[in-house]
């Protein structure tokens, strides 16, 4: 390790242990995309998570919220702190930022994170591919997990999903079912494709060389070793993701249904409360599912 990497690690240890990551002591929040439907929901359940203490709460700089109360806007109680546009000044007073924001905004607080040594925990939905490495630099410097979606369940589900395609042969073909409310914006969803990089890394295979973004007309037969993909969108329906495994003569069905958005919430709060405890790093929610 060179000089300015040890001198860089001893700055970000030096932040982590001054953070109020103790039993006892609050996490102070950033929240970003804090006016969205997830923003929404943790704010209303930090009334509930007394460890944390929501000390930000950023929104796109065109919202019609700024300047409102971010609990109150949530239909929380009134919490005293207004929503902004700006993260950096936040930072400084921050243990954790927690990000539902948009995909384009997620490069800009990451680097803001970075900068300020603040650990940082994407939920949001369609991250850029093109920011993977800055991701990975990011993690040599802050705590930081990104996570396609922060229930526990469907974390569990991308495990037996990999169990399941290795130990399966390939003459069981996977397919992945999503369906959302009708205004989810994106398709498939990112959890589904998340299921299909599970599937298709636990037989060696790159889900982008190999996925099937939905049939139409004359589709031809499968190819080898492809893994299909069907959206559906309607109605208010919170999230269901169905892994599809089938074979001759029999077939392997693995499913997660939601039934209400806090769990994501919820789930995204307790990977917090494990995140600023831990040193620079790119992590999973596996990880906290093995804690």
């Amino acid at each position: 390790m060179s000089g300015a990497d040890r001198a860089e690690a001893a700055r970000a240890e030096a932040a982590r242990a001054d953070r109020g990551t103790d039993r006892g002591k609050s996490i102070r929040l950033v929240l970003t995309g804090a006016s969205g439907r997830m923003g929404g929901q943790i704010l209303r359940l930090l009334d509930k998570t007394p460890v944390y203490r929501l000390v930000g709460a950023v929104v796109s700089e065109r919202s019609v919220a700024l300047g409102e109360d971010a609990g109150r806007r949530a239909g929380a109680s009134e919490c005293g702190v207004p929503l902004t546009a700006a993260l950096a000044p936040l930072l400084p007073q921050a243990d954790l930022v927690i990000d539902f924001s948009t995909g384009p905004a997620v490069g800009a607080h990451l680097a803001a994170c970075v900068e300020a040594q603040v650990p940082l925990l994407i939920g949001t939905t369609g991250v850029p591919g093109e920011i993977e490495a800055a991701l990975a630099a990011a993690a040599r410097h802050i705590a930081l997990l990104v996570a396609a979606n922060t229930s526990l369940a469907v974390n569990v589900l991308l495990e037996l999903v990999r169990r399941a395609a290795t130990a399966l042969p390939a003459a069981f073909e996977v397919e992945i079912v999503d369906m959302h409310h009708g205004h989810k914006v994106d398709a498939p969803s990112g959890t589904a494709l998340a299921l299909g990089r599970a599937a298709a890394g636990a037989r060696g295979q790159r889900l982008e060389e190999h996925a099937r973004m939905g049939r139409q007309g004359a589709a031809g037969p499968r190819a080898p070793g492809e893994i299909g993909f069907a959206a559906v969108r309607g109605g208010d329906v919170v999230g269901e993701h169905e892994v599809r495994f089938l074979g001759p003569g029999e077939s392997l069905i693995l499913t997660h249904r939601a039934s209400d958005r806090a769990i994501f919430a919820r789930g995204a709060l307790q990977a917090g409360q494990w995140l600023v405890r831990q040193p620079p790093g790119r992590y999973l929610m596996e990880d906290i599912l093995s804690a």
